[in-house]
């Protein structure tokens, strides 16, 4: 079956996924701080460092795209998903509109881009996309979230994910519990275990096959005001007893987000989690965004000099997390050869 071939390959060992799917605004927020200006080409020639970068095919098995990027070319004229699929990196997409304020739950979030949907995912099929993305926001406190929230996103997740299939493709479920806050690491372990459970609860019921997508799920990590920062031994068990309690061995593969860590941390956690003596049923991957790009990014700050070296640090970054990715990361291995 097609559709379970591909989410295979998504989790194929020693890769990972690259999240280039920010959209204008979020990386235009990511380029102001470097004073780069946000154009149309400048989101395009930083897209094609990342995805021209030498080597990256050996650790990366797809890369997540914005509805501009999956249009626009190289500077040679080739299209990114062409690029992509040249070097047998599966081009994807993101298609959820974003979170919008949950209406009677303040502070909670609800994604919106239900409407249309079929018929763009058709349209995103036709250009080449082979599997998609849809992010549901949790807001994390001490009465938060509700159970509205939860079953509101769940059941927008389990929508999404069937109407990909229905158009071929793989869906990626993200949902994603946010770090913002002071929770502890218990809270956080509490809170994804109900969310996990209502989305696959969510899933049964709308018949998805599970064999045929990808979860992308935040690791069970403190919040980043808790005074109690767990090292990484402790989110790597909570992780993996939270998952191991919720989520179906059916399930061929989950691609961690990193959701604002460290680069250093999230490979880290990565690794920890993927050097246990029990292993898991699916495969444990990556799939992050700002943890790959913060120091490509940096280094290159629109400038044309500056893409060799961004390139080697974007390449050496997504090797750290390949190597993460079969427990044999280590910070010893940091600096950059």
């Amino acid at each position: 079956m097609e559709l379970e071939a591909t989410a295979r390959r998504l989790v194929a060992p020693e890769c990972g996924i690259l999240a280039a799917d920010e959209s204008s605004a979020t990386i235009g927020k990511r380029f102001e701080a470097l004073g780069i200006p946000c154009t149309v080409e400048t989101r395009r020639a930083y897209r094609e460092l990342l995805f021209t970068a030498p080597g990256i095919e050996r650790y990366l098995s797809g890369v997540i795209l914005y509805d501009e990027t999956l249009k626009q070319a190289s500077q040679g004229g080739a299209r990114f998903v062409d690029l992509l699929a040249r070097r047998e990196i599966l081009p994807g997409i993101k298609v959820d509109a974003g979170a919008k304020p949950l209406a009677g739950h303040p502070g909670e979030f609800i994604t919106e881009g239900l409407d249309g949907l079929r018929e763009r995912l058709a349209a995103y099929r036709e250009q080449g996309a082979r599997f998609t993305k849809w992010r549901a926001v949790i807001t994390i406190d001490a009465s938060r979230p509700s159970r509205t929230a939860i079953r509101s996103n769940a059941e927008a997740l389990a929508r999404y994910a069937m109407l990909a299939q229905e158009q071929g493709l793989v869906p990626i479920v993200e949902p994603e519990v946010l770090m913002d806050g002071d929770h502890d690491l218990a809270r956080c372990e509490t809170v994804t275990g109900m969310v996990l459970h209502q989305v696959f609860e969510s899933l049964h019921a709308h018949g998805a096959c599970l064999e045929g997508l990808i979860l992308k799920p935040n690791m069970v990590v403190a919040g980043k005001k808790c005074p109690e920062q767990p090292g990484v031994e402790p989110v790597a068990e909570a992780t993996l007893r939270t998952l191991r309690r919720h989520v179906p061995a059916a399930v061929p593969g989950i691609a961690f987000l990193s959701g604002g860590q460290t680069p250093e941390r999230a490979s880290a956690h990565l690794n920890a989690l993927n050097q246990g003596a029990s292993r898991p049923p699916w495969q444990l991957t990556f799939s992050f965004s700002r943890a790959l790009q913060e120091p490509p990014l940096a280094a290159w700050a629109g400038q044309a000099d500056q893409v060799a070296s961004a390139q080697k640090l974007f390449t050496h970054r997504v090797r750290l997390n390949s190597l993460a990715r079969m427990g044999r990361y280590s910070k010893d291995l940091e600096a950059v050869p």
